[in-house]
């Protein structure tokens, strides 16, 4: 991977220094006490599309920075290490992402600027079972009528609009614009461990506009991996900061009168957890490079990331727990929101058993 530019060095910089003073661990813990139905603060909020975060990959025409995915990501990895809750992935990433690549210019100009000043959030709705599975919708968008049920739907109660994947009358995925509000359209709370937004929906004889399907069908494999290849680097920042967590408890906490960092087995395990990490970093980084690219090996590049980022998240939250023993247990320590944090992470748009299956086929193996 090439160096930083500077562009993004500042916005990397600038994010970690946000989150660690205006958003940090302890926000998240207050917003889960609140018990607020939104699962993130209206401020924090607010304040990510001040900041200009929102607008990241939206063309200029539209409002937008147009930095590139490699830009949002980094973001997005300084968000998750102190594990902001906030619809910018879903909206900004993922729903922007579906309707610059499937809709037309009017339907960029009518949807992109909404995201941009915050006014609308956007969601994906792809899912309709217990696991990822994109190549089994069953949701019908017939004679301008959309019927069907999405699972696992990220901030669906706080969505303004759904960007729901259904198949049209010739059996084509297509992507369709919703308005949450919209007759027919019912979301039900999805209670996960890591205290996120998370809805069921269903559409029950929904009318959709004919201009509120998005004009390019054949997009939503790409779009699936602009998703999948953002959450790399948001797993990446969630077991990087719990990587730190972890060494700084190492140095400090005493055992037999030393340090715990001080004993060869816990150095050792240590030095096998960064240098996984810096792998996970690779993989995370080429994803969306190759998506800022056009690169022929996106979808191979993106389960990659998935897998890797993945299998090291799994490893370093048990690590993390483990090695601070008893008191990584409790609720009033932090490391357990980074634990429910990883297994919900793992499981969304595929975990690593589905993404290691994905990359052997795509290798033809």
């Amino acid at each position: 991977m090439a160096a930083l530019t500077e562009e993004q060095s500042i916005l990397r910089d600038q994010a970690r220094s946000w989150a660690g003073s205006e958003a940090p661990v302890t926000a998240f813990r207050a917003m889960r006490d609140s018990g607020v139905e939104t699962k993130f603060n209206g401020d924090t909020w607010q304040a990510m599309v001040e900041l200009g975060w929102t607008g990241i990959v939206v063309p200029e025409a539209h409002g937008g920075a147009d930095l590139g995915y490699l830009t949002f990501g980094l973001v997005l990895e300084e968000l998750a290490r102190e594990l902001v809750a906030s619809p910018l992935f879903a909206s900004a990433f993922v729903g922007a992402s579906a309707v610059r690549l499937a809709g037309s210019e009017a339907q960029q100009a009518q949807w992109l600027p909404g995201v941009v000043d915050g006014s609308q959030i956007l969601t994906l709705a792809v899912d309709e079972g217990p696991h990822h599975n994109p190549a089994n919708i069953t949701s019908t968008l017939a004679g301008g009528v959309l019927n069907g049920t999405k699972s696992f739907v990220l901030e669906g109660m706080a969505a303004t609009t759904f960007v729901v994947a259904a198949l049209n009358e010739a059996g084509e995925q297509v992507l369709a614009m919703v308005p949450a509000d919209a007759a027919g359209v019912n979301r039900q709370v999805l209670h996960t461990m890591d205290s996120r937004g998370f809805a069921t929906v269903s559409f029950e004889n929904v009318a959709v506009e004919e201009d509120a399907t998005l004009a390019k069908t054949g997009q939503l494999d790409l779009v699936l991996d602009i998703a999948r290849a953002g959450l790399g680097m948001d797993m990446l920042g969630t077991a990087t900061r719990s990587f730190d967590m972890t060494l700084e408890y190492l140095k400090t906490r005493k055992q037999f009168g030393k340090v715990i960092g001080s004993f060869q087995a816990l150095g050792h395990r240590a030095a096998e957890l960064f240098g996984q990490q810096e792998l996970a970093r690779s993989c995370a980084e080429a994803a969306l490079h190759a998506i800022d690219e056009g690169s022929a090996d996106t979808a191979l590049l993106a389960s990659l990331s998935k897998a890797r980022t993945g299998d090291f998240l799994h490893e370093m939250s048990n690590q993390l727990i483990q090695i601070h023993g008893g008191i990584g247990m409790t609720d009033e320590y932090d490391a357990g929101f980074y634990l429910k944090r990883a297994r919900v992470l793992e499981t969304l748009y595929g975990n690593q058993s589905y993404h290691r299956d994905r990359y052997a086929k795509l290798l033809e193996f």
